[in-house]
């Protein structure tokens, strides 16, 4: 695994002007704040928001500024809490709803797959939902099989639901004020360790666009497509290989529903190479989507076949020794970039042996040594 502090630095090819440095939890908690303070109707719910680290510092003091019955800490009962925020959003309230852990959706995967997908549809636009609900996935802390699972696949199969997945502080912040801007319902996907990020972010309220992909590097060689944490482990690849002069074009998917591959495709007419990087299963995953989307209009614009980096056919581990080969590290992903460019043997020997000078002497199962996990 790479360093995680070393990606830090990149999140300035975000956001370029006057720089005010704070991290994404910061940049969630102020477009929180912010949002509450301005409409009133804003009600959060959700378990362990008032706790003393407040969901990776995203929801603190908030009970206090805005008291409880805003700020609202649910009992464990994920299907009624989220009955409820639907109730709620169809009777004119706008609802912020936080599963820590995406696991602590899929007990109320009914109420968001028939009725807040479906509500707005079955009413013929009678009955909006204004419903937020932020998750959680990701590894992190030994969570194991049941608790560090990177879901968004299963979310952004169903009608009626916009997905997102942030990887700056930037679109943190932005991604937010116009998920809770909507008329109806958006799911906010957060990888544990995308809390860490920091970046450039403006005080004032802002919108980030939620309906396309973002290039936050352009090259010639390789388009690779990918998304939340997973971004900055691209560009610490692309770093090492622009030393070869190889340039990647790094795309970030940003949005996982609607799916808009309009950016991808003329990315890929310009570099005919395609990799996805996502961080969800690699079967039935998000790549697998992109790639058909992308064969059925244009069959012909690839020189080599694309393709896809992610979470084998498994659940997830526990321990650290097993997460070593379960989750993609630096090396996996450099040797399948390098497969794809007609490099000869010593030149790539020189690129793996350059990447592993720059990793760590050791590797952990958290992304910097101020995590200690989720509480």
């Amino acid at each position: 695994m790479t360093s995680f502090l070393k990606f830090l630095r990149y999140e300035k090819m975000f956001m370029p002007s006057k720089k005010r440095i704070i991290s994404a939890s910061q940049a969630i908690l102020e477009a929180t704040d912010q949002f509450m303070k301005k409409d009133g109707n804003l009600v959060i719910i959700g378990e362990g928001i008032n706790d003393p680290k407040g969901i990776f510092g995203t929801t603190s003091n908030l009970s206090k500024k805005y008291s409880k019955n805003r700020v609202i800490e649910s009992p464990i009962s994920e299907n009624g809490i989220t009955g409820i925020a639907i109730g709620l959003a169809i009777n004119n309230f706008k609802v912020l709803l936080i599963h820590q852990r995406v696991e602590f959706a899929l007990l109320s995967v009914e109420q968001i797959f028939n009725n807040a997908a479906k509500s707005f549809y079955v009413t013929n636009g009678i009955h909006k939902v204004p419903l937020v609900i932020r998750m959680v996935i990701g590894r992190g802390w030994g969570q194991g099989p049941a608790h560090s699972q990177s879901l968004e696949t299963v979310f952004s199969y169903i009608p009626g639901l916009k997905v997102l997945i942030p990887s700056s502080a930037y679109d943190a912040k932005g991604m937010l004020i116009s998920a809770l801007q909507d008329p109806n319902p958006v799911l906010i996907i957060e990888h544990r360790w995308f809390h860490y990020v920091t970046g450039n972010v403006p005080k004032k309220i802002y919108q980030s666009d939620i309906t396309k992909p973002k290039i936050i590097s352009k090259g010639k060689d390789i388009t690779v497509v990918t998304s939340s944490y997973n971004v900055y482990e691209i560009i610490f690849c692309s770093e090492i290989l622009k030393k070869f002069n190889i340039n990647l074009e790094i795309i970030d998917l940003r949005v996982l529903r609607p799916l808009n591959t309009k950016p991808i495709i003329q990315s890929v007419k310009k570099t005919r190479k395609l990799i996805v990087f996502e961080t969800g299963n690699k079967i039935y995953g998000i790549g697998a989507e992109i790639v058909a989307s992308i064969l059925e209009k244009y069959h012909n614009v690839f020189d080599s076949p694309p393709s896809r980096i992610g979470l084998p056919d498994s659940p997830t581990p526990s321990t650290r020794g097993l997460a070593k080969v379960y989750y993609p590290n630096s090396i996996d992903i450099m040797k399948v970039i390098i497969k794809k460019l007609n490099l000869n043997v010593e030149v790539k020997k020189k690129i793996i042996n350059l990447l592993k000078s720059k990793l760590p002497s050791h590797e952990i199962d958290v992304p910097n040594p101020k995590f200690k996990g989720p509480f």
